[in-house]
């Protein structure tokens, strides 16, 4: 059994760190008659980020671990003394993950690029402090603030891989078989059906270069094998299917030797079938059939049919053999040609919800600085000859 299990869906609680309190303090020193209200403002409450990290390839760590609570803000103290903010926590997730709000629904985050980071739960604010209620006419505040909770949000993540090519097929078509040929990808390969049961990522190099002079590369996903009724549950499912939707190309692979059972044309229907029962776009993708297992063929008749097939209805067609080789090479510079011609999708604008939890926080940061500004004003006017409050002695004027 693998040590490291393959996890793409989770469910998990994000708490926010509430905001220390406001406190209610005075300063009262010899020599230092004027002292006033000296309470701190409480802390800020720690934010919760969710970042795309690049050397993750699961969510098992979330499998088991569902509630990340961060650090509170602590209260103000004397001395006009601010209490510390609580620490940000960051969530480290595989990039391709999608962040949605698991109670709406909604989309907070696509993470496709690494170091990709979201706020999804914001820290909650720190009280103020009683000095910031001082005035010319109230010299003596006791009125403080209570610090504001942190957000707080059940969240979905759904891992979506980021490869350029997926292969498609029916079990045992020979999907791992060529992903372990053209990459250095190992996955499990038996001669039964469903032995790969999640899917394995192969960086290709299709023109064979080193070093400077690479050339083009890409990267393959082999997918677990559909089957007739996959889209209402049968074997596998389509349990794996949403990480071909990031996909540009598709290739479908289908096993026209003397064992095949299924008829290849059939083969073919039947698996576009279950691919637009699962998603519409899929359908829209280039596709390219590959009959496979030459080495195995002996009778032409149902390889002709394919191509024929391919043929009217415009879809590019390659024959080859994994075992022995044979059309891999034209196989994997056809892939890589077609690639040249899809357009790389474009990276999406921040959700709507994420622009207004971060303009909210830039709010409060604005009411921050105003607050502070606005004290110092008052501490300013403070300073005329007008009569001192009767509260507290540490507010008395000099005669």
């Amino acid at each position: 059994m693998p040590l490291c299990m393959f996890v793409d869906e989770a469910k998990i609680l994000v708490k926010a760190g509430d905001g220390g309190n406001g406190c209610v303090a005075f300063r009262r020193e010899k020599y230092v008659p004027r002292g006033g209200p000296s309470g701190g403002d409480g802390g800020h409450g720690g934010s919760v980020y969710v970042e795309a990290n690049p050397n993750d390839n699961t969510l098992l760590r979330y499998r088991y671990n569902r509630e990340f609570k961060g650090d509170r803000g602590r209260h103000g103290e004397g001395s006009n003394c601010t209490g510390v903010s609580g620490a940000d926590m960051i969530l480290k997730v595989p990039v391709g993950t999608m962040v949605f709000d698991d109670e709406s629904d909604e989309l907070l985050a696509d993470l496709r690029r690494a170091g990709q980071k979201v706020l999804v739960a914001q820290g909650g604010r720190g009280g103020r402090g009683n000095q910031h209620f001082a005035k010319p006419w109230h010299q003596a505040p006791r009125e403080k603030e209570e610090g504001t909770p942190g957000g707080e949000r059940h969240l979905r993540l759904e891992l979506k891989l980021l490869a350029d090519v997926g292969l498609v097929g029916f079990p045992n078509a020979g999907k791992s078989t060529l992903i372990s040929v053209i990459s250095a990808a190992r996955p499990k390969i038996a001669n039964y059906p469903f032995t790969t049961l999640e899917p394995n990522l192969g960086v290709v190099n299709a023109d064979g270069g080193t070093g400077a002079e690479l050339g083009r590369t890409f990267v393959v996903a082999d997918l677990p094998g559909l089957i007739e009724g996959a889209s209402h549950g049968a074997g596998l499912g389509t349990r794996f299917l949403r990480h071909v939707e990031r996909t540009r190309l598709l290739v479908h692979l289908i096993d026209t030797s003397d064992m095949a059972e299924m008829d290849p044309v059939k083969a073919y229907e039947v698996i576009t079938g279950e691919l637009a029962a699962f998603s519409k776009t899929l359908t829209e993708k280039p596709m390219i059939v590959v009959a496979t297992k030459l080495d195995a063929t002996t009778d032409r008749t149902k390889l002709g049919e394919l191509r024929d097939f391919c043929l009217d209805n415009g879809l590019e067609f390659y024959a080859i053999s994994a075992a022995s080789g044979e059309g891999v090479k034209e196989l994997v510079r056809g892939m890589a040609d077609a690639l040249e011609r899809i357009p790389k999708p474009e990276l999406e604008d921040e959700p709507e919800v994420v622009k207004e939890m971060k303009d909210a926080a830039a709010a409060e940061a604005e009411e921050d600085v105003d607050a502070s500004v606005a004290t110092s004003v008052d501490a300013y006017e403070g300073d005329d000859d007008s009569e001192p409050d009767e509260e507290g002695p540490a507010a008395t004027k000099h005669p």
